[in-house]
């Protein structure tokens, strides 16, 4: 390496700084558990199923932080901090980091004093649509009635969406989730358009869901991921990198079942860095060199994760789409591990 610092030298210069600014991994040690915010529940994302156990796609990243700073996925205490202050459960410590919580905006990000530390899921906003009404396109519901959540981002978005298409709907505004769902299956509104992620959990509760369809059209960029405090740079650098393991292991081919036998080491050196055979990222973190393979075992990779919660075989039906690795044409892109 050329320049003034050895990597090992930039390696305790990481470390130092971090145990100087640090506090939320500290605290999170200390208390033995990881207090992770996931708002409201939603089915495939966050809920809790019959055995009081939480199951999602968010729960897996909350599990595989805790995972790789205590050791164990399941030290994670879940709070649901709904919509109307779930970051200011985060900005008064209530909670450690949220997951899944809001959209990536200039507004959450700056005026709010949060960070965003990666995209865990690209979202956008939506249309559910009976399958039986033979819709192929959003361009199609000219003088539906279309259900929406009383928020105004909501309906900007839609009336921005008919009007660029020169067609017309009618809307039904109401105010919960629940409320949208028992007039949708009376049928008292045609679609229902919000974030594709709330679609599919709706479309997952109802009686017949393989009787509803999500229509193709995203019509606007809702990206999702971890989000914890500003003031504190060494805790969202370990949140970011557990968030980058994971997608870096479905890239890499490194799985839940396979991380523990390629840890012994392999003619990859990414692979190798990842899991702590060679290097020492786990120190820059403050972690030690098993921190990642304990996150992929405990969550699996992004594709595991995303597979076995809200993927085309499960009851919420996502295919990848955006969330598809960059090398199969979607966006999600592995931050380099070196």
């Amino acid at each position: 390496m050329t320049g003034k610092y050895s990597v090992f030298g930039l390696a305790l210069m990481a470390c130092a700084f971090g145990q100087a600014n640090a506090g939320t991994l500290q605290d999170v040690q200390s208390a033995g558990v990881l207090n992770c915010g996931i708002g409201a529940q939603l089915v495939g994302f966050a809920a809790e199923n019959g055995s009081d156990q939480w199951d999602g796609f968010n729960v897996g990243l909350c599990r595989a932080v805790a995972a790789a700073t205590l050791g164990e996925g399941s030290a994670v205490n879940f709070v649901e901090a709904p919509s109307g202050n779930q970051h200011q459960a985060l900005l008064e410590g209530d909670v450690d980091l949220l997951v899944g919580n809001g959209a990536w905006s200039f507004s959450a990000d700056v005026t709010e004093q949060l960070d965003f530390v990666g995209i865990s899921f690209y979202d956008g906003q939506g249309f559910l649509a009976p399958k039986s009404f033979g819709l192929s396109s959003a361009k199609e519901l000219n003088q539906r009635t279309i259900c929406t959540l009383n928020d105004e981002s909501v309906t900007m978005k839609l009336d921005a969406f008919f009007e660029r298409n020169q067609i017309t709907y009618d809307p039904l505004i109401v105010d919960t989730l629940e409320d949208v769902s028992a007039l949708y299956h009376a049928g008292e509104c045609d679609v229902f358009t919000s974030d594709a992620s709330s679609l599919a959990a709706l479309r997952a509760s109802l009686p017949n869901p393989g009787d509803h369809v999500l229509l193709p059209e995203i019509i606007s960029k809702e990206p999702r991921g971890p989000v914890v405090r500003q003031d504190d740079s060494a805790w969202a650098d370990v949140v970011r990198w557990v968030l980058n393991a994971l997608i870096a292991a479905e890239e890499l081919g490194v799985t839940s079942a396979n991380a523990e036998e390629l840890q012994k080491g392999t003619d990859t050196p990414e692979i190798n860095r990842l899991l702590g055979s060679e290097g020492a990222l786990g120190d820059a973190l403050g972690l030690d060199p098993d921190w990642a393979v304990r996150a992929i075992r405990a969550s699996g990779n992004y594709g595991e994760l995303f597979a076995k919660t809200i993927g085309e075989n499960t009851a919420i039906g996502l295919s990848r789409g955006f969330n598809a690795q960059w090398g199969d044409g979607g966006l999600l892109y592995a931050l380099p591990v070196r």
